[in-house]
């Protein structure tokens, strides 16, 4: 019988051990990725300017963007996730897409959609529960995906487009709507 109990307590003991270890591991796990959100901010105008092409290559053109609408962020390291309005008028592009979106990490876009680095166009719709955001392959203009852009609460101002600082709010701004991002994705 004694020996029941020892087996049972070192049971107990081991199972409290691996609890420990699991529970620090986790920890550590949340803080690097909080250390790893922290490091990022909102990319200045001069950083923007250099890093978002003035013509935006799209499938076969070379499409005009507004500089004064881009939005972005970086790590501080070169690495950034950055969004400019495309000026179509006159393109083929016309109606097909609004918005040249360059990452230069993985992202996770709402709970499904991932990006790998890369330059993407987009276009939204307008839907009932929300803002539909289609992703496309810049270069060949293939579907990479969408997700859907939920009403912002409110209190916040609307913005054309925003991208936050994952520190901050962890999500790209549509007018009203937003989509939460994790990088890393």
């Amino acid at each position: 019988m004694r020996k029941r109990i020892m087996t049972a307590t070192g049971k107990s003991r081991c199972f409290a051990a691996v609890a420990t270890v699991l529970a620090i591991a986790f920890a550590a796990a949340a803080s690097a990725q909080s250390a790893a959100a922290t490091n990022w901010r909102q990319a200045s105008a001069a950083e923007l300017k250099q890093l978002l092409p003035a013509r935006a290559p799209v499938v076969t053109e070379r499409i005009e963007t507004d500089m004064q609408s881009a939005s972005g962020i970086t790590n501080g390291n070169g690495k950034f996730i950055a969004d400019v309005v495309l000026i179509t008028a006159g393109y083929s592009a016309e109606g097909k897409y609004s918005h040249f979106f360059l990452t230069q990490v993985p992202i996770e876009l709402g709970s499904s959609l991932r990006l790998a680095p890369g330059d993407y166009v987009l276009a939204y719709q307008r839907v009932d529960r929300g803002v539909i955001v289609h992703f496309y392959d810049a270069a060949t203009g293939h579907a990479a995906g969408n997700v859907t852009a939920q009403r912002i609460p409110t209190g916040f101002r609307v913005e054309s487009f925003r991208i936050w600082p994952p520190a901050e709010h962890s999500y790209i701004q549509i007018g009203r709507f937003s989509i939460a991002y994790r990088i890393g994705g």
